[in-house]
């Protein structure tokens, strides 16, 4: 059952409509939070708004919104849609995200271009419009990264590249949000067991091989889970937090720190 806090606090979860983004959409509504939720998908986000429900929280307290978020009249419609019905935005978490593998020889600068737009510039743009509102309530702002973006690896290097920005967007913000009370942080996943690779190409047995191979490469020998990173989100979003700003988490079973040999 959901927790409801004293104050109704207020969340903006983009990439809701699966993985990481729908887990932490679930993970605050057991804290009480009300939810407003972007998607591409529009069933999907169906789908997490019915599992916020049975988490204990009302349809009534979630907003849906479905669309491109690199469109600026998306990203603005869903900002005055959630001031519309909830009146103010005491986190932002930015969880839209996607990937494309492949050697920067073989990769086209559409598929640049659409990583760019995606993780980088759709996050940038959409935060840009929220910032005033959580001024307003000193809140926070949570972007959803990667391990690929403090480290490198072959064969996702337009990947690493937009993710590597988005952390140093992380960084920078704090610098400027900080005077105005707003904190600014990063979680920084590993290897997450998602859809994500599966929608980037990888067919299930190359998939369940990638799993293997690199738990292997993990300290503790395991892949992490959507709760793994919806936790360390909330934790930054939250008050339990409040002295921290500007920082990158790793959630990553540690992967970040070793170095083959």
């Amino acid at each position: 059952m959901a927790i409801i806090p004293a104050r109704r606090l207020i969340a903006v979860i983009t990439g809701a409509s699966s993985g990481i983004g729908r887990c932490t959409a679930e993970y605050f509504a057991e804290k009480g939070y009300c939810l407003s939720l972007s998607g591409r998908n529009e069933r999907g986000l169906e789908t997490t708004m019915n599992n916020c429900n049975m988490k204990g929280l009302s349809k009534d307290s979630i907003l849906i919104t479905a669309g491109d978020l690199t469109d600026e009249n998306t990203a603005s419609s869903f900002i005055g849609r959630t001031m519309e019905k909830f009146g103010r935005i005491d986190t932002l978490i930015n969880g839209v995200g996607t990937l494309i593998s492949g050697d920067v020889k073989d990769c086209s600068m559409k598929d640049y271009d659409n990583l760019m737009n995606t993780n980088v510039r759709s996050i940038v743009q959409l935060t840009q419009k929220a910032i005033p509102h959580l001024i307003k309530t000193k809140g926070s702002i949570v972007n959803v990264s990667s391990i690929n973006g403090p480290c490198s690896f072959g064969g996702v290097g337009f990947y690493c590249m937009s993710k590597a920005a988005l952390d140093q967007f992380t960084k920078c913000l704090a610098i400027e949000l900080g005077p105005e009370g707003v904190r600014v942080n990063s979680v920084n996943p590993g290897v997450i067991i998602t859809e994500l690779h599966k929608r980037s190409g990888m067919d299930s047995k190359k998939y369940q091989e990638f799993i293997d191979r690199t738990s292997k490469y993990s300290p503790l020998r395991k892949s992490g889970t959507t709760k793994d990173v919806a936790r360390a989100i909330y934790f930054l979003a939250s008050d339990e937090s409040s002295f921290i700003t500007g920082d990158l988490l790793r959630i990553d079973g540690g992967r970040g720190i070793v170095h083959l040999r």
